[in-house]
């Protein structure tokens, strides 16, 4: 990975410059994603608030650990992922906790909220995504639902949690998923349905579920190409 050592800008993050604020969203977080795009706030834009760390280092540091060890790996196996949420301010969070799909800032930290860790002192991060390639595999399978790549991420990677979203325009299709430097295979869940293993459930232990999401590509690697949803070469 080129480009990867971008310094952080120095000073208060927020008195940063506008110029402090791009270099800082230049900096390359794995092969694909940048600190730019995990910046962005709905919450953010409509309140006038700066999304950017108290802790930039801190950010940064478990933002690589979420890219490369999670994002990356479906990127490369799914093709485009579709960051929706990512890093979000404690201030952000706070203002944004008065709208039903957030939730507190001391909860988020160490999920949304990068740069503060859990009430352990240990580090995380999450990523709100969708994967274009699974939109279309659900609607190319109807029969289908979240089900399928929650199994996926089960057998595949390192996650910590994963919580499934839907809404009209992508049904089952956006989901949580998150980072922890010790807290692994947690659990994946609906927020609509409930959960769908965690530690202790029969058959979390196993990574074996190909059965549960048929027609899925294997575990990609860097530079391969996109699969195609209809399962043609």
């Amino acid at each position: 990975m080129q480009n990867d050592d971008q310094p952080l800008p120095r000073g208060n993050p927020q008195a940063w410059s506008m110029s402090q604020l791009e270099n800082f969203g230049r900096i390359r977080l794995s092969d694909h994603f940048f600190m730019r795009d995990m910046l962005y706030s709905e919450v953010a834009s409509i309140h006038g608030l700066k999304n950017v760390p108290d802790n930039p280092a801190l950010a940064v540091e478990v933002g690589k650990q979420l890219c490369t060890r999670l994002l990356e790996p479906l990127h490369a196996t799914f093709g485009h992922v579709s960051i929706r949420s990512a890093f979000r301010s404690a201030e952000v969070n706070s203002c944004g906790e008065k709208y039903v799909n957030v939730a507190s800032t001391g909860r988020n930290h160490a999920r949304h909220v990068w740069d503060q860790t859990d009430k352990k002192g240990k580090r995380g991060a999450t990523a709100s995504v969708v994967i274009p390639w699974f939109v279309d595999y659900l609607k190319a399978h109807p029969e289908m639902s979240w089900k399928a790549m929650g199994w996926w991420i089960h057998d595949h990677l390192n996650y910590s949690e994963v919580v499934f979203f839907h809404n009209r325009r992508f049904p089952y299709a956006a989901f949580n998923i998150r980072w922890h430097e010790t807290e692994t295979r947690r659990s994946i869940k609906s927020a609509v349905e409930g959960t769908l293993t965690s530690l202790g459930k029969p058959g979390h232990s196993s990574r074996d579920h190909s059965g549960e999401y048929p027609g899925f590509p294997i575990l990609g690697h860097p530079n391969e190409r996109y699969p195609d949803v209809s399962g043609r070469d």
